[in-house]
């Protein structure tokens, strides 16, 4: 099992940049596919990006994609998630999650891939 904390969310407008960090407890991080999803105020919880353990494979929401960033430290095990020209309508909770799951599943609904959850951290983008 693998408890996650999240951190590093806040306010910031148009533009800007924040990075996201979530710690991950345990002595076997790096055998963990994580992501990064976000939920806004009346939507499902989104998919934004994924790395696998090795950090050899990424993947990114179109909506992100040349924007965010998702990197790794397994000597730290730590996922980070560098956000720049935000918009506001990245505006939500960022959540990350972890799986043992190696490769995305095809057909399935990421969400749906990952078996541990952070408690989510805010962010807000100001127009």
């Amino acid at each position: 099992q693998v408890q996650l904390v999240e951190s590093g969310g806040g306010l910031v407008q148009a533009g800007g940049s924040l990075r996201l960090s979530c710690a991950a407890s345990g002595r076997t991080f790096s055998r963990y596919r994580m992501g990064w999803f976000h939920q806004a105020p009346g939507k499902e919880r989104e998919f934004v990006a994924a790395i696998t353990g090795s950090g050899r494979s990424i993947y990114y929401a179109d909506s992100v994609k040349g924007r965010f960033t998702i990197s790794r430290d397994n000597a730290k095990n730590t996922v980070y998630l560098q956000m720049n020209s935000l918009k506001p309508e990245d505006t939500a909770v960022y959540y990350c999650a972890a799986t043992l799951t190696p490769l995305p599943i095809p057909g399935m609904r990421p969400r749906d891939e990952y078996d541990y959850w952070g408690q989510g951290t805010q962010v807000t983008v100001s127009s």
